[in-house]
């Protein structure tokens, strides 16, 4: 077995693998003679088929395993030797592959973009400010507000009252399109806030002002990337009769308001508001400090990007953009999405720090834990409520879907460690100036 080079320029390699007709040969040899105890043919006892009729019988397909063990056995010899570690899987090609014939030597292609050498980061010359915010009374009380509208309830007007925004009315509609009533488009005693935008729009704006027993016809036109394809884009007339016409009374922020989200009483329920505001903030601050880190680990190394990863990062990310400024094109029949050179920027500023990270973490000997990994299959298992079972045996039998899972944890767990070697200083800001340094990490 020959491995030979014929390419090396930057980070590109290519390789000639022979693996000679003898070795093969021997190779299915082996496998025949590890087979024959077991083999039974009639006219035969077990375990004494002749190794000639059992090469006319499997030897085909034993040439075929006996080629791949041996190519993956040299590339793996060679990866073992020289040290170098694929960027992506290898490009393997046999030369001649339809025109081979048993008896001939095999001869093998193989291609690569290596990972580059990482160099060395300082940890210790990273400067870092973790925010703090405190959930402040203020907040605390605009949240117990909030609480206490979504607990709200509805009291009749006074007779003769006109809808406005804000007010529930209790209607009856039909709906048609074209003069005909359609699936799905008629309810009664359909309680609906005006200025919820849950309904069509337009739809809520046309019963402001209406009075109870005033039969309203509201004429609306369905989106053009309506749910129902048979109504999309459709003009459609609905005929409503208002039976009720209330105002929202806010729930008193008290006690009793307290239990009804599980709490002992007020000030449990303040506790407990306090603490989901400042785990919010604490999340938020520490999205701004990886971005701050990540900002200057990129300022801090320089190295060759293998282009293949470079290049399918960019294309990755002009196909994301595009579905999100695109967000009625639900498939792939867009045609092909070009990289701009915004993207290429993109592209490699993510590729390398995704080598730095992964050399950092590797050689620090951060690992996911087989835990670690289960509450993440759980939390992503949520989004299929009723599916759970189906998409955890789709994640075993998926390696792919098991690394997207496993790398945004594995990351984190590199932040962290660099994070704890770095200098970090504590810096106690306003839930306003946390926000504006969110809002700025989505301008660059």
């Amino acid at each position: 077995m020959q491995v030979t080079e014929t390419l090396n320029e930057g980070l590109k390699r290519g390789y000639t693998i022979t693996v000679t007709a003898a070795e093969l040969d021997a190779k299915v040899q082996e496998k025949l003679l590890e087979a024959q105890p077991e083999v039974e043919i009639k006219g035969f006892r077990k375990g004494k088929v002749p190794l000639a009729i059992l090469k006319k019988q499997f030897g085909q397909r034993l040439m075929g395993d006996a080629m791949q063990e041996s190519i993956d056995a040299a590339m793996q010899d060679h990866f073992d030797k020289s040290g170098d570690r694929p960027a992506l899987q290898p490009e393997v090609k046999m030369v001649g592959g339809e025109t081979w014939k048993e008896g001939q030597d095999v001869v093998v292609e193989m291609s690569y973009d290596a990972l580059p050498p990482i160099p060395e980061i300082d940890a210790g010359k990273i400067k870092l400010d973790r925010l703090i915010v405190k959930a402040e009374d203020k907040a605390v009380d605009e949240a117990l507000a909030n609480l206490a509208a979504s607990a709200q309830s509805f009291d009749d007007r006074k007779k003769g009252a006109k809808a406005k925004d804000g007010d529930q009315i209790v209607i009856d509609f039909k709906g048609s399109v074209d003069g005909e009533l359609f699936d799905g488009g008629s309810a009664e005693d359909y309680p609906l806030v005006l200025g919820s935008n849950s309904f069509i729009p337009g739809f809520e704006a046309q019963l402001v002002g209406a009075k109870v027993g005033d039969e309203v016809s509201v004429n609306v036109s369905f989106p053009e990337e309506y749910g129902a394809k048979h109504l999309a884009g459709k003009a459609a007339v609905f005929a409503c009769t208002v039976k009720a016409v209330k105002e929202a009374k806010p729930a008193e922020v008290d006690d009793e308001l307290a239990k009804k989200y599980g709490a002992e009483d007020l000030a449990a329920l303040k506790g407990q508001i306090a603490e989901r505001l400042e785990a919010e903030y604490k999340g938020a601050a520490r999205a701004v400090l990886k971005r701050s880190l990540l900002d200057q680990l990129d300022g801090m190394v320089k190295f060759d990007l293998p282009a293949n990863l470079v290049e399918a990062e960019a294309g990755q990310i002009a196909h994301q953009l595009y579905h999100e400024e695109h967000p009625e094109d639900h498939g792939h029949n867009h045609g092909a999405i070009e990289a701009t050179d915004e993207h290429k920027a993109l592209a490699e500023r993510r590729v390398r720090l995704g080598l730095l990270l992964a050399e950092i973490g590797r050689k620090a000997e951060v690992t996911v834990s087989d835990a670690e990994m289960t509450q993440a299959v759980l939390a992503a298992a949520r989004q299929y409520p009723g599916q759970e079972r189906q998409f955890f045996e789709f994640v075993q039998k998926n390696p792919q879907m098991q690394q997207q899972l496993r790398a945004p944890i594995f990351e984190d767990k590199v932040v962290d460690h660099i994070v704890a070697l770095a200098k970090v200083k504590d810096k106690e800001v306003s839930k306003e100036d946390l926000q504006k340094a969110v809002e700025a990490l989505d301008e660059m």
